[in-house]
């Protein structure tokens, strides 16, 4: 037997303001985006801004349907409109914020295990690491260096050999 541990690190920011200014922005673009949520069942608003190689910024909201669970995540919704505008183009960081019509939204939020899985395959897709802030509307803010630290044993192409 052999033991293996699996870590990562993180840094935590108290507040918006102690982000680097292109950070700042584009938390609050994805902060600002959910607005555009399609949440009326769960009131869970979630966005997500993106910023790719190319300084474009793309941005994805959630989208509930009453007929669960073919609604869609903010990341994955932002991950199909950045792969159909701008095909193959690697994200250098997402930024993704949630609104809470129901309570408080002062939590960092972290996607689902849909996302992680497939945040982790467009890092692989585009051997470009992915680097997550991940906030509610106020409050902490984590940044993550690569979204595939979420997933440590994701599934790829490599286990379809």
């Amino acid at each position: 037997m052999h033991l293996h541990q699996q870590y990562f690190e993180y840094q935590v920011y108290d507040d918006v303001s102690e982000l680097a200014p292109a950070d700042a922005h584009l938390l609050q673009r994805a902060r600002a985006i959910t607005q555009h949520a399609y949440a009326p069942y769960s009131h869970f608003r979630v966005g997500a801004a993106a910023l790719l190689a190319n300084g474009q910024v793309v941005t994805g909201t959630n989208q509930e349907n009453a007929s669960y669970p073919v609604g869609i995540c903010a990341e994955r919704t932002t991950l199909s409109a950045v792969s159909s505008l701008f095909p193959n183009m690697a994200i250098q960081t997402l930024a993704v914020s949630y609104f809470n019509e129901q309570g408080l939204s002062n939590r960092p939020i972290s996607p689902c295990g849909i996302c992680r899985q497939s945040l982790s395959e467009y890092e692989n897709r585009t051997a470009t690491p992915i680097r997550l802030l991940l906030s509610g509307q106020t409050g902490k803010i984590f940044v993550i260096e690569k979204a595939s630290q979420l997933l440590p044993f994701s599934f790829s192409n490599e286990d379809m050999l």
